[in-house]
């Protein structure tokens, strides 16, 4: 059975939904593959076929799993420029703090949006095909948000995981 990333509760820990090693075992497995075939799956943590598949079928049911998702290369598309940018919302702006955070995540720009507890309050991830094509990004849908009181751009040079 492999590792888990997640962590095994200990007794008297406080779970939300109560899942056991195999079922992080199986959520572990999924993660790093969620195509896996289930007699492979099974076969990695260690329990029947049927029992793979009635656990992750459970696990899915109880919104544990949510979904599944496939791995683009941008890159073949013409995404070559990945940035993370860090936006600080200004102080007379914080009511709209989540609607400007879902008006981000809306454009085709937008890869991630992270409402932060602290300074930054928003961590959006862009990509683009040119780096003039971030900076017309950033300059019309950051600079020009009279919500945002400044932002800064890291560019990405590599994504390991």
């Amino acid at each position: 059975m492999a590792d888990s990333k997640f962590p095994v509760p200990e007794d008297g820990a406080s779970n939300p939904v109560r899942v056991d090693a195999t079922d992080l075992a199986i959520l572990t497995e999924l993660g790093q593959d969620a195509r896996v075939a289930n007699n492979v799956l099974a076969a990695r943590v260690g329990l029947a076929p049927s029992t793979c598949l009635g656990r992750v079928r459970a696990l899915q049911a109880r919104g544990i799993i949510q979904g599944y998702e496939a791995r683009i290369n941008e890159k073949l598309l013409g995404v070559s420029v990945n940035a993370m940018i860090s936006i600080v919302v200004a102080a007379h702006a914080r009511d709209r703090m989540l609607p400007s955070a879902q008006a981000l995540g809306a454009l085709p720009q937008v890869r991630d949006v992270f409402v932060l507890g602290g300074t930054p309050d928003l961590l959006v991830r862009v990509a683009t095909s040119t780096i003039d094509e971030l900076r017309d990004f950033v300059a019309r849908h950051l600079g020009a948000n009279p919500a945002f009181s400044s932002t800064q751009t890291s560019i990405i040079f590599e994504h390991l995981r």
